[in-house]
């Protein structure tokens, strides 16, 4: 029962973030104006992640009696494993753009996408023309993957200590892949036939989530003292993805009535969090 529901939310993480940001693009998300734009989608997501990590995911492992020393130490190691991931694939994509003339130095493939997505407020495809050279779909499509396929062990390790735990992670987790998938179907829409086509493409790298899932469970299952590890492994993830990646996109010259915007957003994430989870363990 625990795997189908994993398999489920991981399904729901993955693929449904992908067809809610290409809803949300497709009702005008991003575009100027006074509406939700993607700022606060991003606003929204750094505070869910950042909630779940040190409102839901750590309290979890710290109750399992194994030594705070050892904790701390997995969740430094884990936060220093992520950096040095990202630094591995600036590496990789500065190489694999160098003879297209770009090399910018942004590593994520859906922080490629976050650039023609998000940084000047164009969501939909109707913006400026990205930079990125075409081979550079691929390059999403295989950085998503990986993604997305360590977002699915992460939220298996969440469901296996408490299904209510694992049901906000998924849903954290969904809520900061709608920004980075609007951003990547404005890339892949560049080297695609069709919009549709762009679509499936990021789908079906979505859907690697719950292959993650599967090993996840199936890991748990075997090396269940392991499992406060993973959890500070998935609260690590959470808090650079966070820090390193949604927040440092905020980090504009805006007006006070904008900066409150972004605060109030991030905000509501956290307290969205919080009170989901205080309120699925009083049940």
């Amino acid at each position: 029962m625990t795997l189908i529901v994993i398999l489920l939310a991981t399904l729901a993480a993955g693929i449904g973030s992908v067809w809610l940001a290409a809803l949300l693009m497709r009702a005008g998300l991003g575009r100027s104006g006074d509406g939700v734009g993607p700022q606060h989608l991003l606003s929204l997501a750094a505070g869910a992640l950042l909630a779940t990590a040190f409102m839901l995911l750590l309290p979890e492992a710290f109750e399992s009696g194994v030594s705070p020393q050892a904790l701390f130490a997995t969740l430094l190691v884990g936060l220093v494993f992520f950096f040095l991931l990202d630094k591995a694939e600036l590496w990789h994509h500065g190489h694999e753009h160098a003879d297209g003339g770009h090399g910018n130095g942004h590593a994520h493939a859906h922080e490629e996408g976050h650039e023609e997505g998000h940084e000047d407020g164009h969501g939909d495809g109707h913006g400026h023309a990205p930079a990125t050279p075409r081979v550079g779909g691929w390059a999403v499509l295989t950085g998503d993957s990986v993604h997305c396929f360590g977002d699915g062990v992460l939220i298996a390790s969440a469901f296996v200590a408490d299904m209510r735990l694992g049901l906000v992670a998924a849903l954290s987790v969904l809520a900061h892949e709608v920004p980075h998938h609007m951003g990547d179907l404005v890339v892949l829409r560049q080297s695609s036939t069709s919009r549709s086509a762009a679509l499936v493409k990021v789908s079906l790298a979505g859907a690697v989530t719950a292959l993650g899932g599967l090993l996840g469970y199936v890991l748990l299952e075997r090396l269940d003292f392991a499992l406060p590890y993973f959890l500070v492994i998935a609260s690590s993830s959470f808090v650079y993805v966070a820090l390193a990646d949604l927040i440092p996109q905020l980090q504009k010259r805006l007006s006070a009535r904008q900066t409150l915007h972004q605060v109030l957003w991030l905000l509501a994430g956290m307290v969205l969090v919080t009170v989901v989870g205080h309120l699925a363990h009083q049940h």
